[in-house]
């Protein structure tokens, strides 16, 4: 899910769009509203698909690494800053080359023809909204399996908040997900959040973390995203499974494009993060300069020139 906290919510690369169809194929046909899952374009044979064949090539590259922009703060945060007007946020985001978009069930049936060239992960829960008081709430499950395949997503979020009031239920609602999905070899990315989104500080530590994104591949999440922590290698060399850090608040480009340098260098395979790029000033610069330290190994620096071109 989005975070909880009070804040609120140029042309494309040719070498990196070229290199990306030469790993997943063609542009895959625009999806249409209403198909039966069994008729969709991006999935024409689950029921003959082998048990243990699905397919991340929609999310991750072919390093292994992936840049995913989290465009579900509108289940929370209704037209929040930098979202007002879907389509041009989803264009511009599209436009800096990154590998999938984290979104609601209402963006990907309205949006298909602005996500075509990316991955999509459908979220499946949700708890509250922020308007009056806002509150935690208890995380439910929203969307199942087969309105992910009806979109023509390429993976399910589940939220789970292990070392929280809701960890029973929300460990049980990822389980039975995963379960569900993996039966039609949908993948599963597990938004582990140790202590929930309102955590005290020792929640966002590096055991805690490191413990949170274990439970998440023990439950057999394909991969976790997870808060960033210092000392992240503790975390990712804790679980068997990638592991994104999630962008969080809107914090500055330098600092934010720190952190993922530091994350991908202790071993995470990459980000999913939405605020810290809508809400910039030129979300598809920002886009692109993720995309640089993620997949091309840029520095801080290169990654800051980026934006500044």
């Amino acid at each position: 899910m989005p975070g909880r906290g009070r804040a609120t919510c140029s042309p494309a690369q040719p070498e990196r769009r070229a290199h990306r169809r030469a790993v997943v194929g063609p542009r895959r046909e625009p999806r249409r509203a209403g198909r039966l899952v069994a008729d969709h374009p991006r999935r024409p044979a689950l029921a003959s698909a082998p048990m243990g064949s699905r397919d991340l090539s929609r999310i991750f590259g072919p390093d292994g690494r992936t840049v995913i922009i989290a465009l579900d703060h509108g289940l929370i945060d209704g037209p929040c800053p930098g979202f007002e007007r879907p389509a041009e946020t989803i264009s511009a985001v599209v436009a800096g080359g990154p590998d999938a978009v984290l979104t609601s069930y209402g963006i990907a049936e309205n949006f298909a023809d602005e996500l075509d060239p990316v991955g999509i992960i459908l979220r499946s829960d949700g708890a509250v909204s922020n308007l009056g008081s806002p509150s935690t709430g208890s995380v439910g499950r929203f969307f199942g399996v087969e309105d992910a395949l009806r979109v023509g997503a390429d993976a399910l979020a589940v939220t789970a908040l292990p070392g929280s009031a809701s960890e029973a239920d929300t460990l049980r609602n990822l389980a039975h997900t995963i379960g569900e999905a993996h039966r039609s070899d949908l993948p599963v990315m597990a938004e582990m959040v140790p202590g929930g989104f309102d955590s005290p500080p020792e929640m966002r530590g590096p055991d805690a973390v490191a413990f949170a994104a274990r439970l998440g591949a023990e439950l057999g999440a394909d991969f976790v995203k997870a808060p960033y922590s210092e000392d992240y290698a503790r975390v990712t060399s804790s679980t068997f499974v990638p592991v994104v850090i999630l962008g969080g608040s809107k914090g500055s480009e330098a600092a934010t494009l720190a952190n993922i340098r530091a994350a991908v260098d202790a071993g995470a395979a990459g980000v999913a993060m939405g605020r810290n790029v809508f809400q910039s000033d030129n979300p598809t610069a920002m886009t692109r300069a993720v995309v640089a330290v993620v997949h091309a190994d840029a520095t801080v620096e290169e990654a800051l020139a980026i934006l500044e071109s």
